[in-house]
């Protein structure tokens, strides 16, 4: 199979497949015809023959997956006008917490955000797919242990929590989480 053949499978099975497609699964493609390497030097070379498309090739958390480019957004918009669903303060600060100091308990947020974690604000999380209880401290009340999800990696269109950007102080550490925009964007909650 050449190299032109290849990017074209590997094309069509990636516009296709409604998720992230791992590197084994597309090597599976090829039934052995293909090694990993060779497999993963066609999809640099299909990155890079998308790089002036409204398309972009990226690697996330899950695989690889073709995402639209942040300049074709406000057109796109146009067709679904309906708005994404907006996140209080308090969700936006408890997923911050989650992300950078997993995995934590209810009272470790508690104790880095100063305020109470209403039981609404950890299933809200959960069922957006993005936080997940990975197992209970061995102390009084065995207290459940939260992380984040491959889903939450996915969504925001990273490959590891190493791609979350540096916190320099902790005064705001909602400000620069990717794709959910900053504190201030975020709407107001009276209780948190």
């Amino acid at each position: 199979m050449d190299r032109d053949e290849a990017q074209h499978v590997l094309e069509a099975a990636l516009l296709c497949a409604g998720r992230p497609l791992t590197l084994a699964e597309l090597v599976a493609l090829f039934d052995g015809a293909l090694a990993a390497s060779d497999v993963h030097a066609a999809l640099q070379a299909l990155q890079r023959a998308w790089e002036t498309r409204g398309l972009a090739l990226v690697c996330v958390a899950g695989g690889w997956r073709f995402q639209t480019r942040a300049q074709v957004h406000p057109f796109l918009q146009r067709l679904h006008p309906e708005k994404p669903p907006r996140y209080s303060r308090a969700v936006l600060e408890t997923l911050a917490v989650i992300a950078y100091r997993q995995p934590v308990t209810r009272g470790d947020i508690e104790a880095i955000r100063g305020v109470t974690v209403g039981t609404s604000i950890l299933r809200q999380l959960e069922e957006r797919g993005w936080i997940e209880v990975v197992g209970h401290r061995e102390t009084v009340g065995r207290p459940a242990l939260y992380a984040t999800t491959r889903q939450f990696l996915d969504d925001l269109g990273l490959a590891s929590l190493q791609a979350l950007p540096a916190i320099d102080e902790p005064a705001d550490p909602t400000r620069e989480l990717p794709g959910l925009g900053s504190a201030s964007d975020v709407t107001s909650e009276s209780t948190p």
